[in-house]
């Protein structure tokens, strides 16, 4: 089998709804497995782009929504299978903060992007990774 390694960024973004902390999420059909996935907006960095312009980038291009980088809230390490290809994957995660306006041009990668309250969002994303960086943003928002 054939190894090969992959670097990418994504976000957590998140808004304030009064005393409720709101999180954006996106359902998607997984590429290998056909199955309906639900996951945070994340992607591969291109060459010569820091991590947290390829997030800020993700985020706009997979869920429309404009988003500051507000910190690092760490990288998620895993390992996965493409036909005969053994994927190392990196990702690293942070936490955004959403800049209201109008919603971005999408790439059509995702199916549908919704917000959800933070408390409720490891509950509803498919893979652990994405629901370890939830906990992260809980910790670091404090809820």
């Amino acid at each position: 089998m054939t190894e090969f390694t992959e670097i990418s960024a994504g976000g957590v973004v998140y808004r304030r709804i009064a005393a409720r902390i709101e999180v954006a999420i996106a359902e998607q059909r997984d590429r290998i497995t056909r199955q309906m996935t639900t996951r945070l907006p994340k992607g591969k960095i291109d060459s010569g782009e820091s991590a947290e312009d390829a997030a800020v980038r993700e985020v706009a291009e997979e869920i429309g929504l404009r988003a500051r980088v507000v910190g690092a809230l760490g990288t998620a390490e895993y390992e996965y299978a493409d036909g005969s290809k053994r994927v190392s994957k990196q990702v690293h995660y942070f936490l955004m903060e959403w800049v209201p306006g109008e919603s971005l041009e999408l790439d059509g990668e995702m199916d549908r992007t919704y917000w959800c309250a933070i408390d409720e969002a490891a509950k509803k994303l498919t893979f652990e990774p994405e629901q370890r960086a939830i906990r992260w943003a809980r910790e670091r928002l404090g809820t």
